[in-house]
């Protein structure tokens, strides 16, 4: 089973903090609507951005698959 957006953005940080995503000692909900982002994930057009951010990094979703960690594409989500 793929993981969601919610559990791979994540897995960005996590990847951005060298860390694993159990190990991030925080939780994307209190930063952003992970509601919000599903309902992205199901938008007809790709042309959507979200960003956000957290204690230590700005993150940015793109309706073109990438997810961004400070700018820096950590990786393509599924």
């Amino acid at each position: 089973m793929n993981p969601t957006l919610p559990e791979q953005i994540a897995m960005g940080i996590a990847e951005a903090e060298g860390v694993e995503p159990d190990e991030l000692g925080i939780h994307l909900q209190n930063h952003v609507s992970t509601d919000a982002i599903r309902d992205l994930v199901d938008h007809e057009s790709n042309s959507w951005r979200l960003q956000f951010e957290t204690p230590n990094h700005i993150v940015e979703v793109t309706g073109n698959d990438a997810i961004l960690v400070d700018g820096e594409r950590i990786r393509t989500f599924l």
